[in-house]
């Protein structure tokens, strides 16, 4: 098998699993392991997957994003612990943007309900989830629904969300890093974000560790416009710290 086609196998392997092992993939491919090392060293090297201990993890590009299944089942308690972190940093705020994607949706049903809350959300699961509390307003942005995730987009959300002022945001994205903040594939999403991000008075970033160092196409949002950043403790704390110098208070849970 010549060197290009085995690496459109293991990195279409590793799109469709969201993850792919070495030691499986040169049992696939009838090749030494050092061989599927080689070839995912250099799909590392030009964006396309992130090296894992044994394997690699595709990384999301303008021509490939993660649906909601695989995002609902990986890393699933870290996702957990920074929803609950997160979710108790709403301090007084009376209007709360949610993000789409699972992590929001995790925020969305860890906030403290015990006060009238309002929350304007893109994502049908997290208005759905949230639409039997008697304290909690939901307000769904109309729009375009994406099939991968389930959420909102293009110019009827923008102008629902431009009409607004917003207390707090809770944003995610494909990738950040401190080169190029806040990015995601989708112009469409990034577009939603950015002005959810524009018309907040304060905004929280939640992602787990694989998110950092990561950048996709459209930038929505720099560090330095975030209150804090709420991850996992397996980001180094010294990476943490280098974060924390752009403005943003960082905290691994």
């Amino acid at each position: 098998m010549r060197s290009d086609e085995r690496k459109r196998r293991i990195l279409a392997r590793a799109r469709a699993d969201g993850k792919v092992d070495v030691a499986d993939m040169a049992v696939e491919l009838d090749v030494a392991p050092e061989t599927v090392r080689r070839d995912l060293r250099l799909l590392d090297e030009h964006g396309l997957v992130r090296r894992t201990h044994g394997g690699a993890i595709p990384v999301e590009s303008a021509g490939f994003e993660t649906g909601l299944k695989f995002r609902s089942a990986s890393h699933v308690p870290e996702k957990r612990r920074i929803a609950k972190a997160a979710a108790d940093r709403i301090d007084d705020a009376e209007t709360v943007f949610v993000d789409e994607g699972f992590t929001p949706q995790l925020v969305a049903e860890a906030l403290p309900l015990t006060r009238p809350l309002t929350v304007i959300t893109a994502s049908l699961p997290t208005a759905a989830a949230l639409s039997e509390h008697p304290a909690c307003t939901v307000l769904l942005l109309g729009g375009r629904v994406r099939g991968r995730t389930l959420a909102t987009v293009d110019h009827w959300t923008i102008r629902m969300l431009g009409e607004m002022v917003i207390d707090l945001a809770y944003v995610g994205a494909n990738g950040i890093s401190r080169e190029h903040g806040l990015t995601t594939p989708d112009p469409a999403v990034g577009a939603v974000k950015a002005k959810a991000v524009e018309v907040s008075k304060r905004r929280i970033f939640i992602g787990v560790h694989t998110k950092f160092g990561v950048h996709s196409f459209t930038r929505f949002a720099g560090i330095g416009d975030l209150e804090a950043i709420v991850t996992d403790t397996n980001l180094p704390a010294g990476e943490a710290h280098r974060y924390s110098l752009l403005g943003p208070k960082v905290i691994r849970t």
